[in-house]
């Protein structure tokens, strides 16, 4: 679901926020489909096909979903890996991210992508974006995207419940971990594919907006202006 009229603001209110990588904050496009062209190229594999379905999903998982049968999907994967790692140019932030980074609390803030930890640092400092204290990484966790286990885990670190967090997402494997942690989730951008009922949809952060403020407890609130 798209956003409605210009005139119409649409404000969530959380107390963390969490965000993807690829395609949510930062552009990486160009390495990407640059990566998985040569892969595809190399074994004679639908390059379509392995982009469609591998956005947001650890490299790892799809590699081992595409490789030829007997490849060796662990050297594979760790192949890809070194190879996105020294490619850098075309990175860029999508427009309006830096500015609601900043001006969002340092501690109610965490990184959820299935890059490693390594990729996650060259892509965000690529993309002249600061790395949030808080990050899940693909090496955290058993069970990458589409399972909820990296949201369930910023949250948890992040000392929130699931309901008190909001998600920005640009992929339908994180759009779909999202929803299966209980947080409420944003789809970013044009790879979407068709958003679920009732998830609302942005092009960038141009138009969002977020404000602190306490609640009637004293605890500290985000609003999200979208």
């Amino acid at each position: 679901m798209s956003l409605p009229a210009e005139s119409a603001t649409i404000t969530l209110t959380a107390r963390a926020v969490l965000f993807d990588m690829d395609g949510t904050l930062v552009d990486s496009t160009a390495v990407v489909e640059q990566v998985w062209g040569e892969f595809a190229a190399r074994y004679g594999l639908d390059i379509a096909e392995i982009l469609r379905t591998s956005h947001g999903v650890q490299a790892g998982d799809t590699v081992r979903r595409f490789a030829p049968t007997g490849a060796d999907v662990v050297a594979l994967t760790a192949e890809l890996g070194a190879m996105e790692r020294v490619r850098t140019e075309g990175i860029v932030a999508l427009p309006g991210a830096a500015e609601l980074l900043r001006s969002l609390p340092a501690d109610a803030v965490a990184l959820v992508t299935s890059a490693d930890r390594i990729l996650a640092d060259i892509r965000m400092e690529a993309a002249g974006l600061a790395m949030p204290g808080t990050a899940v990484t693909a090496e955290l966790v058993a069970r990458g995207k589409p399972h909820p286990e990296g949201y369930l885990r910023a949250a948890e670190l992040l000392r929130v419940e699931p309901a008190d967090a909001v998600i920005f997402e640009d992929a339908p494997a994180g759009i779909a971990a999202g929803l299966a942690a209980g947080i409420r989730t944003i789809a970013v951008g044009p790879n979407t594919g068709e958003v679920p009922d009732g998830v609302l949809r942005i092009p960038d952060y141009s138009s969002v907006a977020a404000s602190v403020e306490a609640d009637g407890d004293g605890r500290r609130v985000i609003s999200l202006s979208l």
